[in-house]
């Protein structure tokens, strides 16, 4: 599939080479496209190739717990897999840290299909569950270290099907390369936008109780990461109120070789998200901003994420956001609650000298494996950095009553806002 990489250049060297999965977000009745067990199953594909399992909690204290499970192909050399796990509780400061690498990682355990997969340190189970008001579950077990082990069920609501952006085998997919039928790489982003946790968590000998909410995405990198995107952005609410509100991002921008306009048009921003209202998933978004153009500001479909009043950050060398607005909008996709939902958040995250909410600024070269460091080779001079925040936010909302009562009028949602800002190159 990657040979491509070293194909010659098209006949038109203006040929568009970045095809996003944002790109056809006028056809607004294809953007919301049912997960199909298969969409979730591991690939393990070989090449240059990272592909993650992430769960993200918030616990009814606002501890907030990241499990990850990264595969990562480099080439012809054996794949390297990690399990990550991040513990913050935002009372406290405190931040409990895991990243191994586990031996003998397998997918589709005995009995299951490749959602599940399983090694030495861990199991990630995907199972039908006996409650039908949540249908499938996730059950985490993991030996992190002498003292950390989790034990995690999460569940997803009947009411919240997991979702990607477009319909079909094909949904999710934004492909590099001027050939779709054989694309340099591709990216693809799958969700389950709500879902709730329970189990419990067992630090340096003392057992603790896990309820909560959360969400979790499987996504795909199709091609080295350097090479994917120069920026990132993600964002993650969640609120308990009218039933269950949740509002999530994954953003990211393209680098200069990939554009409408072949290499050098770059700097396609692409943005996928959703909104779950009253406990029930209401619309799925997505935007693609070129480069050469200006986003409308009252455009039916809104997938946003701003940084406002950039510094520099002596640390990283980057500009970082003192604030983000965040902006959804999207038609409802509850067949009993038909029209037009929005939403935006703004969040103040301080400076650089006088943070707001920053949990870490994460040296992405300390954190990954030798190997994938030396063979990815990432851009000469650079050193990618993922800022980390979490903090208190309302949601402004506006849509059908039918949906909330008040919803026309505009609700203002409390809640907590995990997000992140990454910075490659």
């Amino acid at each position: 599939m990657f040979s491509t990489f070293f194909n010659a250049t098209p006949a038109d060297p203006k040929t568009p080479n970045f095809h996003p999965v944002s790109g056809f977000e006028a056809k607004t009745s294809d953007l919301f496209g049912a997960l199909e067990p298969k969409d979730l199953e591991w690939t393990c594909a070989s090449g240059f190739v990272t592909e993650t399992q992430i769960f993200y909690n918030f616990l009814e204290d606002e501890t907030m717990i990241m499990c990850q499970v990264i595969h990562s192909s480099i080439g012809m050399w054996y794949p390297t897999i990690q399990f990550t796990c991040k513990i913050y509780n935002p009372k406290t400061g405190e931040t409990i840290w895991r990243s191994i690498n586990v031996t003998n990682f397998v997918t589709s355990p005995a009995g299951l299909d490749k959602r599940s997969s399983k090694a030495d340190q861990f199991s990630i189970t995907c199972k039908p569950s006996s409650d039908p008001s949540y249908p499938e579950k996730y059950v985490i077990n993991a030996n992190l270290s002498d003292d950390l082990q989790l034990s995690l069920d999460v569940s997803r609501p009947a009411s919240v099907p997991g979702f990607k952006v477009g319909k079909g085998s094909k949904g999710g997919f934004s492909y590099f390369g001027a050939d779709l039928d054989k694309p340099e790489g591709y990216v693809v982003h799958r969700f389950w936008p709500r879902t709730v946790v329970s189990g419990h968590i067992i630090h340096k000998g003392q057992a603790r109780t896990v309820k909560g909410v959360g969400m979790l995405v499987h996504a795909i990198q199709g091609m080295r990461p350097n090479l994917v995107a120069s920026r990132w952005n993600f964002a993650h609410f969640q609120s308990n109120a009218h039933g269950g509100v949740s509002a999530i991002q994954m953003e990211f921008t393209t680098l200069d070789t990939h554009g409408r306009y072949g290499a050098g048009s770059g700097g396609v921003v692409v943005n996928v998200g959703s909104l779950v209202l009253g406990g029930k998933l209401a619309v799925v978004t997505a935007e693609t901003k070129w480069p050469d153009e200006v986003p409308e500001e009252s455009s039916p479909v809104m997938s946003r994420a701003t940084h406002l009043g950039p510094v520099h950050d002596p640390d990283t060398g980057y500009k970082l956001p003192t604030a983000l607005d965040f902006r959804w909008a999207g038609p409802s996709i509850l067949p009993a609650s038909q029209g037009t939902v929005s939403a935006s958040l703004y969040v103040d995250v301080g400076n650089p000298s006088a943070p707001k909410g920053l949990i870490e600024k994460v040296d992405v070269l300390a954190e990954i494996p030798y190997v994938i460091k030396t063979m990815v080779n990432y851009v000469a001079g650079t050193k990618p950095y993922i800022y980390q925040w979490q903090n208190h936010v309302k949601l402004i909302l506006r849509g059908p009553d039918s949906i909330i009562p008040g919803l026309s009028e505009g609700l203002e949602i409390e809640g907590v806002l995990y997000n992140e800002a990454s910075f490659i190159s």
